[in-house]
């Protein structure tokens, strides 16, 4: 089963490699170039903290432009192209495909933001000519950041085993905007007074996925490291969730029937 799934991910990998991937990374290191030139001119500290600013953020757009827009196609690609017909054809079950589908792609997104890591401490190493301890509060910030990923792929392939890609990507993204502000909507029902309302905002706080606690990137900006409960909680978090999302996606897979 496991080296099922593992040749599962590894061609999901290649796959991905070659939807482009590259230019992606392309595009960030002239990004940071272009930067780190620019704030070299800039006072002392603000410069350092206005790089650490773009770079965490442009890992964090980049690699959910990524989830998305590739994670939308893992299921349904397969379908449009008749290819599921071949692999399903062949010793797989449908879980292990869904499986290996979703973990080749965060084999993606981790390379990915690991060379985009790089390139951050790059320019980070450049501007300052050195780095300091609390550069590397940024390492938490990025390792947050690909939970999120983690769980955005997961939000992408459960909707790309129900609807057409579009959709998906649009539901994708809906569904990452709301979940930034989803302790702001709670609290907007507390203070409606209304009980319908305050119950309706309840529900969606503990149903759709809360991204709002991993942003981190202003703490890491300013050199603070965020506290280690809210880090482990949110690695159980986003496990936990990651978990119920790939096995919602396996239990429509699994019912889905192909003509």
């Amino acid at each position: 089963m496991l080296s099922r799934i593992s040749t599962i991910a590894l061609h999901t990998f290649k796959e991905s490699v070659r939807e482009k991937v590259l230019y992606n990374l392309i595009g960030f290191a002239l990004l940071l170039i272009a930067a780190a030139v620019l704030f070299g001119s800039i006072s002392i500290g603000v410069d350092k903290m206005m790089l650490v600013n773009l770079g965490l953020s442009s890992i964090s757009v980049f690699g959910l432009l990524m989830s998305i827009f590739i994670g939308i196609g893992l299921v349904s690609k397969e379908i449009e192209r008749r290819t599921i017909y071949n692999i399903l054809s062949k010793p797989v079950a449908r879980f292990e495909f869904i499986i290996g589908k979703y973990l080749g792609l965060l084999l993606t997104l981790a390379i990915n933001t690991a060379v985009m890591t790089v390139g951050f401490y790059a320019a980070l190493f450049y501007l300052q000519r050195g780095l300091t301890p609390s550069d590397w509060v940024a390492l938490q910030c990025i390792y947050l950041i690909l939970l999120e990923f983690a769980m955005v792929v997961g939000v992408a392939l459960l909707f790309s085993s129900v609807t057409t890609p579009i959709l998906s990507a649009t539901f994708t993204f809906c569904i990452y905007v709301i979940g930034n502000f989803l302790s702001d909507i709670r609290g907007f029902g507390r203070e409606s007074r209304n009980a319908l309302l305050g119950k309706l905002t309840a529900a969606l706080y503990y149903l759709l996925p809360n991204f709002h606690d991993f942003q981190t990137i202003s703490k890491a900006a300013h050199g603070i490291a965020a506290p280690r409960y809210l880090v482990t909680a949110n690695s159980l978090y986003a496990l936990l969730y990651v978990t119920i999302l790939v096995a919602a996606a396996v239990l429509i897979f699994e019912a889905k029937e192909f003509r």
